[in-house]
């Protein structure tokens, strides 16, 4: 069984600090888990990476003593191969030739023709 990017989504009751330090310390100890936030007013907890959602929350449980219920779970491996192959399309641009690149450069550029002449006629000194 191959273990994929998840985004999991989960209700856990949080009603004093105390029981948020517990959920913190319990997320912080799994190395499987990329990202978290902690919800708690709105008791949710959001956890992303790549991990098993059951064997997570599972462990979430039996360290905190606490009732975990998951919400949703989005699979986001999918995702990510379609953007793994963006990212290797746009690493590998076509190279130009440096000298070709300046050379556009310079020939933009115009110069406007310079006056030599200078009119005083309106100038208060």
């Amino acid at each position: 069984m191959t273990i994929k990017y998840f985004c999991m989504v989960m209700r856990i009751n949080i009603d004093c600090n105390g029981c948020y330090r517990k959920v913190k310390r319990a997320l912080l100890e799994m190395p499987e888990l990329e990202s978290h936030l902690l919800e708690k007013k709105q008791t949710r907890v959001i956890v992303c990476g790549s991990f098993i959602p059951q064997d997570v929350a599972i462990k979430i449980k039996k360290k905190t003593n606490r009732r975990v219920e998951i919400l949703d779970i989005q699979d986001l491996s999918e995702n990510n191969a379609e953007i793994e192959d963006q990212k290797q399309q746009v690493t590998s641009p076509q190279k130009t030739n440096e000298r070709n690149m300046f050379s556009l450069i310079e020939t933009k550029r115009e110069v406007p023709p310079h006056n030599h002449r200078v009119h005083y006629t309106n100038c208060t000194f």
